[in-house]
C-alpha cells in the first residue's frame, strides 16, 4: 500500500540520507561497534547535510521544518542499513525537542548553533540506579543557592553518555515543593560532573551508554530549562513523541529484518529446496508482513497526529507497545529462518535480534504501556 503521507520533498530527503549513510556510516559500523561508540565526527557530518535539528529556526542555522516525517525517514534509513545504533534522532527529537519547547532565547543563542552543526551532542538523564519508569521516585536533587543551582546525584543507562556534551538532567527541586522536579542543562567540563565507564550491553554496540555522576555541580541560574518546578509535566508532555520515535525504530528494524530474511531464504537450500519454498516459511512471512503493514498504517497516522500536536498519550502507548512487541516476534522468527547462521554476528539478523530487545524496555516498558492503555479504558488498580 502506498504511503501517501510522503511527498516529493520527503522522497528527495530519503535519497540524500541513503547516500550519506552509505558514504559516511556503513563503512565504519564494525569499527564503531568494536570501540563501543560512534566517532563524534558522524554528528558533525550529519549537521553539514542539514540532518540535525531540522526544526531549528534558520537564524541559528536550522531549516525551520518542524515535521516529524523527516526524522521518521532518517530512522527508517538508519535501520535499513543496520546503523540504528547511531542515535541522531535521539539528539534531534528525544532530547532536542525539550530545548525547542522550553529553551529561553539566551539558551537558544548559546546552544542551538552547536546542536545544529553537530559540534554539541545531546543526551538526557532521567533514569537512576533505582528509578526507571517511576520518575516520582527520583533521588537526584538540586539545591537553590540563589545565584546558581547545586546538583547532586547519579544517573544511569544514559545514551550518548560518553560522547555527549550537553545533558538535560531531571532532578528533584525541594525548594519548589516536596515532589517538584526541574530540568537543568549540564555541560561537559562543569566541575563535579563526571562519567562512569562505557557500559557493555546486549545490543546497540556502537551506541555509548554510561553512568553520570553529579557531585555538587554548580549550575548557572540560566541553565534551568523552563520552569524548575514543572519538570515532571515537561517529561510527561514529551513522552508521546518519544514513544512514536521508539515505535518507528522498532518497525524499521522489523521491516529490514524481513527484507533480509526473504533474500536469504530464497537462496538457502534445505533438502534441495529453498527454505522460502516451504509452506511453514511462506505462511510465517505472510502473517508477519501483514502485521508490519497494518502497524505501519497506524504508526503513520500517529505521526500525522504528532505533527498536528494532537497525539493522545494512549495512542502513543499503543503504537509503542505493538511495534516493539512485533519487532521482537519478527526478528526472532527471521533468525530462526537462518538456522545456525543466524546466531553468528557476521549476519545482520544476529545484530538486529540483540538490538531489538531494548525496544520493550526503553521509552516505557511494555508493562507500563499496558497500564496506560488499561487506565484509559477505565481499568484502574486503585479502584480494586
Amino acid at each position: 500500500m502506498q504511503r501517501s503521507e510522503f511527498h516529493d520533498e520527503h522522497h528527495m530527503f530519503r535519497e540524500s540520507v541513503r547516500r550519506f549513510l552509505q558514504a559516511e556510516a556503513v563503512p565504519h559500523m564494525d569499527e564503531w561497534r568494536r570501540q563501543g561508540a560512534v566517532d563524534r565526527d558522524i554528528f558533525r557530518k550529519a549537521g553539514e547535510q542539514g540532518f540535525l535539528f531540522m526544526w531549528g529556526d534558520e537564524q541559528y542555522g536550522g531549516l525551520g521544518i518542524n515535521d516529524f516525517r523527516y526524522d521518521q525517514i532518517l530512522i527508517e534509513e538508519l535501520y535499513r542499513v543496520a546503523c540504528g545504533d547511531i542515535f541522531l534522532s535521539t539528539h534531534n527529537r528525544l532530547v532536542g525537542r525539550y530545548l525547542g519547547r522550553l529553551a529561553s532565547e539566551e539558551q537558544k543563542q548559546r546552544f542551538f548553533p552547536g546542536c545544529i552543526s553537530g559540534e554539541t551532542i545531546l543526551g538526557i538523564a532521567m533514569t537512576e540506579p533505582d528509578t526507571g519508569s517511576d520518575l516520582a521516585a527520583m533521588k537526584t536533587r538540586v539545591e537553590d543557592c540563589g545565584d546558581h543551582w547545586r546538583l547532586s546525584g547519579t544517573k544511569t543507562y544514559i545514551s550518548n553518555g560518553i560522547i555527549g556534551d550537553l545533558f538535560v538532567v531531571a532532578a528533584r527541586n525541594p525548594a519548589a515543593g516536596d515532589r517538584a522536579i526541574g530540568l537543568f542543562l549540564v555541560e561537559r567540563g562543569m566541575e563535579g560532573f563526571s562519567r562512569g565507564r562505557n557500559l557493555e550491553k546486549l545490543g546497540m554496540k556502537a551506541q555509548d551508554t554510561a553512568e553520570l555522576f553529579f557531585d555538587s555541580v554548580r549550575i548557572p541560574r540560566g541553565n534551568a530549562l523552563g520552569d524548575p518546578a514543572r519538570g515532571f509535566y515537561y517529561l510527561m508532555e514529551n513522552l508521546a513523541e518519544e514513544r512514536v520515535q521508539s515505535a518507528t525504530c522498532s518497525l524499521a528494524n522489523a521491516s529490514a529484518a524481513m527484507a533480509e530474511a526473504l533474500d536469504y531464504t530464497r537462496e538457502r537450500l534445505v533438502f534441495g529446496r529453498p527454505v522460502a519454498s516451504y509452506q511453514n516459511t511462506r505462511f510465517q512471512f505472510a502473517s508477519l508482513q501483514t502485521e508490519i503493514d497494518i502497524a505501519q498504517v497506524y504508526l503513520d497516522r500517529c505521526v500525522t497526529e504528532l505533527n498536528r500536536d494532537a497525539l493522545a498519550a494512549e495512542d502513543a502507548a499503543r503504537v509503542k507497545l505493538f511495534c516493539s512487541e512485533l519487532e521482537g516476534r519478527v526478528v526472532d522468527q527471521c533468525l530462526q529462518f537462518y538456522g545456525g547462521a543466524g546466531y553468528m554476528d557476521e549476519y545482520l539478523i544476529s545484530r538486529r535480534y540483540a538490538d531489538a530487545r531494548i525496544s520493550r524496555i526503553y521509552a516505557g516498558t511494555s508493562e507500563i504501556m499496558r497500564e496506560i492503555i488499561a487506565r484509559k479504558m477505565g481499568l484502574d488498580y486503585r479502584d480494586a
